[in-house]
């Protein structure tokens, strides 16, 4: 019986060891599908109009009179930023994971347009002006909304009022 318990011993301590001084495996590098290929440029046709669309449906959401932001009007207000911003963040968070370095800058590049940066400034306006909060929104939404409105100071009261 003490030679079984011996050799068990043996192997758990050779397991141990084995497992203690083993070498780290290597990480093989990450390849990333280049931007600018075909599939890429086929793909990106279709979310280049989807991104479009967005802007118009967030414009026309932030365009709406203040007093439609509250009530029964307010779900299709947040709805309407909920999402552009959930989008926007996806695809900030995706790009670089699918496509790399070239992916981030690529994809930074899309969201600034003339048209953003009015959304960006409507919404920090909102926000100043108490008609939304990130809470309002869902996990995405909220984390790129939270975000833009950082810097901001909520100085009125929104709907409250």
């Amino acid at each position: 019986m003490n030679r079984v318990w011996f050799i068990a011993w043996a192997i758990v301590i050779w397991q141990v060891a084995v497992w203690a001084f083993a070498p780290e495996p290597s990480v093989a590098p990450q390849s990333f599908t280049p931007v600018g290929d075909r599939d890429f440029d086929e793909h990106e046709k279709y979310t280049a109009d989807a991104r479009e669309s967005l802007r118009k449906g967030t414009l026309a959401a932030l365009d709406r009179a203040w007093s439609e932001r509250c009530s029964e009007a307010r779900t299709r207000f947040i709805s309407g930023l909920n999402a552009y911003y959930r989008e926007r963040q996806n695809q900030s968070e995706r790009y670089p994971e699918t496509y790399g370095p070239a992916g981030a800058d690529y994809i930074a590049r899309q969201w600034v347009t003339q048209d953003d940066q009015r959304i960006e400034r409507l919404t920090q306006e909102a926000y100043a002006a108490g008609y939304l909060k990130p809470s309002d929104f869902d996990g995405m939404a909220a984390k790129m909304i939270a975000s833009v409105v950082q810097a901001e100071r909520v100085t009125g009261r929104g709907c409250a009022a």
